[in-house]
């Protein structure tokens, strides 16, 4: 298991180090810099003026010159300086990560706390009143675009009921942090859990339809100890994929939600940058998206060999 896991963190070295280059290439590519900013914001720059600047900064080299330049810093502890914020890079996204993990990790856990008994009481009973309905949830679910959801909960909850505030983070404490937190984190719940029932619905069939279920009723095994101690096992290992699957998809779900309700975290942080033309900041940004999603399906790797003894890695 440890050569793996050595292997897999060798590998996802060498995705990052192919990401950087394609976001570097890309954001390079955008029209416009740094430098078309400052002057726009300031007429009396002269054309000399803005050539001196792009000299300094370096941006009249090469894509390729500049990209290794980046490169040789970054392998160093140097990601740069962000140009909007006035800081390093990492001290304006370590606390933005920070906000995200918090965002994320309270929707992925109640994504799943809904999803995993839903799914199997689904499975257990096909074609009753409660599979059709948990169906119809999660068929909605999946349908509805994230930032359409988040406008639905802010006219509901903060206009018209005025129970929430409609977005931010709030400076009072840990009560009106949560506050601010509620809308975010419904919007990525509800954007979630209907694809992991629809998953964990087709897993727990899949399952129910083993010939070591059959035997294990024929045997006089409760239906409770049934699911829980076999059938769950086995059909959490599809599941288990589509959840690191979905991990990386709830980052990008967390951009637009982030941004919809104003939560200072790592995927408002990326669309200042992309926007304000702050390359270090897009840059590392989308690397830490990339490294997520990475070690997400590294995870789920380990857990298939927790969740069933014959997957070996040796």
């Amino acid at each position: 298991m440890t050569r793996y896991i050595g292997q897999r963190l060798a590998e996802s070295a060498i995705v990052l180090f192919l990401m950087s280059f394609l976001i570097y290439l890309l954001i390079g590519l955008m029209p416009g810099d740094p430098i078309d900013l400052m002057i726009s914001a300031n007429p009396e720059l002269t054309p000399a003026d803005a050539a001196r600047l792009r000299a300094l900064h370096g941006l009249d080299q090469p894509i390729t010159t500049r990209y290794v330049n980046w490169l040789t810093g970054a392998v160093t502890g140097d990601l740069g300086y962000s140009r909007l914020f006035a800081k390093p890079v990492l001290e304006v996204l370590l606390p933005r990560l920070g906000n995200t993990v918090v965002l994320m990790g309270l929707s992925f856990a109640l994504a799943l706390a809904v999803a995993l008994p839903a799914g199997v009481l689904a499975a257990l009973r096909p074609r009753s009143a409660f599979d059709m309905t948990v169906n119809m949830v999660a068929f909605a679910g999946i349908s509805v675009p994230p930032f359409w959801l988040a406008i639905l909960l802010i006219i509901l909850f903060a206009v018209l009921l005025g129970w929430l505030p409609a977005g931010g983070m709030g400076g009072g404490g840990f009560g009106e942090t949560l506050r601010h937190l509620l809308l975010p984190t419904l919007t990525l719940t509800l954007a979630t859990v209907g694809g992991i029932i629809r998953f964990v619905r087709a897993a727990t069939m899949e399952a129910l339809r083993q010939d070591y279920v059959r035997t294990a009723r024929a045997k006089g095994l409760s239906e409770t100890r049934l699911v829980f101690a076999h059938v769950l096992r086995n059909a959490m290992i599809p599941v288990v994929t589509i959840l690191a699957l979905n991990f990386g998809a709830l980052f990008s779900g967390a951009l637009i939600t982030e941004t919809m309700f104003g939560w200072l975290g790592m995927g408002k942080a990326i669309y200042d940058a992309i926007m304000g033309n702050d390359f270090n900041l897009a840059m590392v940004g989308l690397l830490l998206a990339t490294l997520t999603t990475l070690l997400a399906n590294l995870l789920a790797d380990v857990t298939y060999a927790w969740l069933d003894p014959r997957i070996s890695y040796e």
